[in-house]
């Protein structure tokens, strides 16, 4: 016996040889590398450089033909490999996909437009006091969406203004600073939040299971923190962090909450669920582990829906007959029909990439207030492109005001969409 064989019996007794279906992977007796060895009626081959260049059966040969003979009886083992599974695809309605999207800019202006009609104009300015009156209150709030949706600075996005104030959607012209006041403006966040509202209900027919989730859009300012896990300082970009509820069919916000950067999720699940259920029929909601808590879990069930959450590793039945105890056994013995309710939870990540790979996943605005309403601006102009897009694929007239009086003769109205089909 040579020294190449006793090395290979070295190998086989103490190194893990394996068969991957074509070769035998040796580990290098070095353990800096692994090698691939063929073993062949015709002559058995090495990737290693000993065998390369004598052209002889080198230690790595000689192990791997030890294992076959000690484990496999001389003959190479059956690998069986599994079939991959066929990713799901689903199908795409390309032809209204392509109206919603070709017309999306001008039907945008024409639903802002019908959502802002009806809020109540500025307060003329005393007598006596010298300057203009103030922008009606329609004017600010459809301007500071159109230029969020336009993702264009103020200067930029003059042209865009102007083009509105000429169709007749805004009543008077407006100064790019101007316009960034009015983003900071304190009054203008209650009015984005009943809009945000005001905007999904024409679609309480098709959505009746809603996810909540949380994300965070990036500022120009930096901050400090302390890591105490690793217990090093940290540094990096401050965030505003916004709460939603979203639909799961259509991905229409329906309620957002903004508490601020370092608000945890479960706090706001019994905020967004209530102003959710105020108007829509709210079946199911999917959370992921963050909203776990037995508040959340009564809560929905008072309403006569159920929350699919999944419990967490260290979580225990409870007091038997309650609620968390069913919701426990369900998780644990029913996990395959458990995921299929929860999996739609996915749809509310699907939400947040609409919305920033259309309107960014940053903000402009330095301000606390403008941050937070630049992001509720966001979060309007993704509703209406949602809309326009259900009204091209599910023929839904997006409708805002049951009960108001229709625009003034002249004024543009709600673009016609043909149905599908």
């Amino acid at each position: 016996m040579d020294m190449r064989e006793l090395k290979g019996l070295e190998i086989a007794a103490r190194s893990k040889i394996v068969f991957d279906g074509d070769a035998w992977i040796v580990p290098s007796q070095t353990g800096t590398g692994r090698y691939k060895v063929v073993l062949r009626p015709d002559g058995d081959t090495c990737t290693c450089e000993d065998h390369a260049l004598h052209l002889q059966p080198c230690k790595h040969i000689h192990a791997a033909r030890l294992t076959r003979e000690r484990d496999h009886g001389g003959k190479s083992p059956v690998v069986v490999v599994e079939p991959v599974p066929k990713r799901p695809t689903y199908k795409q309605d390309w032809p209204a996909y392509n109206r919603a999207q070709m017309t999306e800019k001008n039907r945008l202006q024409v639903l802002l437009r019908d959502l802002c009609r009806v809020l109540p104009p500025e307060p003329p300015r005393p007598a006596g006091k010298r300057g203009r009156n103030p922008t009606p209150l329609a004017d600010q709030v459809f301007a500071c969406c159109f230029k969020v949706y336009s993702t264009f600075s103020g200067r930029r996005f003059n042209c865009d203004l102007q083009d509105a104030i000429d169709k007749g959607y805004m009543s008077c012209t407006m100064h790019p600073n101007k316009l960034c006041k009015y983003m900071e403006s304190e009054e203008l966040t209650p009015v984005l939040h009943k809009l945000i509202t005001q905007s999904s209900l024409p679609l309480r027919a098709v959505e009746t299971v809603f996810a909540p989730d949380s994300t965070g859009f990036s500022t120009s300012r930096f901050v400090r923190w302390y890591d105490e896990k690793y217990g090093v300082q940290r540094s990096g970009k401050d965030w505003v962090k916004a709460h939603v509820m979203t639909g799961v069919k259509t991905n229409v916000v329906t309620a957002v909450v903004i508490a601020g950067r370092d608000a945890g999720d479960s706090p706001q699940f019994k905020p967004l669920v209530e102003a959710t259920a105020e108007n829509f029929k709210v079946k199911e909601v999917p959370a992921d582990k963050a909203y776990l808590s037995r508040d959340n879990l009564e809560l929905l069930h008072t309403m006569g829906g159920t929350a699919y959450v999944p419990f967490k590793a260290n979580s225990q039945p409870g007091e038997p007959g309650r609620l968390w105890e069913r919701a426990f056994y369900y998780y644990q013995y029913r996990r395959e029909d458990f995921l299929k309710h929860y999996h739609q939870r996915s749809n509310a990540e699907s939400t947040f990439s609409m919305v920033k790979a259309k309107f960014r996943d940053h903000v402009r605005s330095k301000n606390d207030v403008a941050m937070k309403n630049e992001v509720l601006c966001k979060l309007l102009c993704h509703n209406v492109c949602v809309l326009i897009q259900s009204q091209c694929k599910l023929g839904i007239e997006p409708v805002f005001w049951q009960d108001e009086e229709p625009a003034e003769d002249g004024a543009p109205d709600v673009l016609p969409m043909n149905r599908p089909g």
